[in-house]
């Protein structure tokens, strides 16, 4: 694993927040309308990739101009969706970090189906969160790390049919040794009182969601 972070852009949700989050040195990936995203702000993708059924020709030539490379299929003959194979690549660099923008928006599912991808780079654990303007979502397995920000609230969903073992410290709704079920809302909006906040999980997946209103 390296110290790269690659940070991939969907088409959904996405703004000049999302300008402002890129870092020095970061890998830039566009996925379908995603990449005209970057290259309409003066970026050049690493790489865009995907069915790019919904940009123009003229507005693919414009990518194409401006990306390192670009890998696009056929929109009707294939079996994955544009961000996870956008996903699928940036795992196989072996990054240490991928950040998901623009994957979140109007078509409930494939917001959904996104947020289930990061199970996969759990899987490989490759560090993986989605981001937007009011949100950071990540997935946990077994511990993970918080600290105050702009997130004021932080909701526990569990991903898997149980999730067991799950003790919180820091945060003003404290948990021991707890279990939550698909169903359950008991984890939905807590708040950190202390700078740092610490989530433990025994076994399962757990949707761990800073937001703001």
């Amino acid at each position: 694993m390296n110290s790269t972070r690659i940070l991939l852009f969907a088409g959904g949700n996405l703004g000049d927040w999302a300008i402002r989050y890129i870092r020095e040195g970061d890998w830039l990936v566009g996925v379908d309308r995603g990449a005209l995203f970057l290259v309409r702000n003066g970026l050049s993708p690493r790489l865009s990739i995907g069915d790019f059924d919904s940009v123009t020709a003229e507005e693919m030539a414009e990518i194409e101009r401006h990306s390192l490379d670009v890998s696009a299929c056929d929109p009707v003959m294939k079996d994955l969706t544009d961000t996870e194979m956008a996903l699928t690549w940036a795992i196989g660099q072996k990054p240490r970090e991928i950040v998901l923008l623009g994957v979140l928006g109007s078509r409930f599912d494939h917001t959904l189906a996104n947020v289930h991808l990061l199970g996969k780079s759990l899987q490989k654990g490759v560090s993986c969160r989605i981001v937007d303007e009011r949100n950071e979502i990540r997935l946990v397995n077994s511990h993970c790390e918080l600290s105050q920000d702009q997130f004021t609230h932080v909701s526990l969903l569990p991903l898997t049919m149980e999730v067991t073992g799950i003790t919180l410290r820091g945060f003003m709704y404290p948990l021991e040794d707890a279990t939550l079920r698909i169903g359950d809302t008991l984890g939905i909006s807590n708040i950190l009182v202390e700078q740092t906040g610490t989530i433990e999980v025994r076994t399962g997946q757990l949707l761990v969601i800073k937001s703001k209103d």
